[in-house]
């Protein structure tokens, strides 16, 4: 099974070019969408999920036309959008059984079987007679992803799932994640790094609208062996070094230093050490790319 988009562009009414002609293949697996805020990664979603068309190029999964055949799409579709409503005085059994009748599952029995399976699945069974409104966060987040797993989807798209929860919530998603990755193209869009870097085998990076990078995480992190430098800095001294050398990063250290990472094929200067990169580099060499 294969998603093929070809040549995808959107712009919207204001004028905002949000999606630059994108052409990208996505396989069965976890495929991860790295971006920054306003990259454009809600737009591909939206688009990919039906829920708004390009103004110009194709999107095929396998023999269905996504464009042409909304419907077809949608019945093997699962989305968890990044901000997902619910009916806070209506229990997590309840709204399931309802998205799974709107889903085409008419049976009374198969949507009872099919329900108790995804709540199963996602943890929430023993609280599926709380209303929604009492949820935490991650119970919500979970909850999500079990509407989206409703129809046993072929296509599951899931967008900055672990935005606002804590460490503990967002391990148990992402462990979810894995176990429903395996049969699916499972596309997983978001801000940080280190939910790609530990969940998928391939991985797309998108700003302003365009594909800079597409490789396995694994790849894309090799081909950066050797030209990544660090360095500690006054925090004063950052304009001087940004102007002298590609400095990719920059964070605060301890002493309250500023640890700067540099791209270059040979030791800037005697002052930087070698060290071994990391999928954030790799993130921030491309975006760092696409601003010049």
């Amino acid at each position: 099974m294969k998603l093929i988009l070809e040549n995808i562009t959107k712009t919207y009414s204001n004028g905002v070019k949000a999606l630059d002609d994108i052409s990208i293949t996505i396989k069965v697996g976890m495929f991860g969408l790295l971006g920054p805020n306003g990259a454009g990664k809600s737009s591909l979603m939206r688009t990919i999920a039906t829920l708004q068309e390009p103004d110009s190029g194709s999107l095929f999964l396998d023999e269905i036309n996504i464009v042409k055949q909304k419907f077809e799409l949608r019945k093997i579709l699962g989305y968890l959008p990044q901000d997902f409503g619910v009916y806070p005085k209506i229990s997590a059994e309840v709204l399931l059984d309802h998205f799974a009748a709107l889903k085409g599952i008419s049976n009374k029995t198969e949507r009872k079987d099919i329900v108790t399976s995804v709540l199963q699945l996602t943890n929430i069974y023993e609280h599926r007679k709380k209303n929604l409104g009492g949820y935490s966060g991650g119970m919500l987040q979970r909850f999500g992803i079990a509407q989206a797993l409703l129809a046993n989807p072929k296509l599951i798209i899931v967008d900055e799932p672990t935005a606002g929860l804590d460490p503990s919530e967002r391990q148990r998603f992402l462990n979810l994640l894995r176990e429903i990755g395996g049969n699916s193209i499972v596309i997983l869009s978001t801000h940080i790094v280190d939910d790609v870097n530990e969940l998928c085998n391939k991985v797309a990076i998108l700003n302003r609208g365009k594909i800079l990078l597409t490789d396995s995480p694994a790849n894309a992190i090799k081909s950066l062996n050797g030209k990544i430098w660090h360095k500690a800095i006054d925090k004063e001294e950052l304009d001087n070094y940004k102007q002298q050398f590609n400095v990719i990063s920059s964070r605060f250290e301890e002493n309250n230093l500023l640890g700067i990472h540099v791209l270059n094929d040979s030791l800037p200067n005697e002052s930087f050490t070698s060290i071994n990169p990391n999928l954030e580099d790799v993130y921030f060499c491309a975006l760092s790319t696409n601003e010049t």
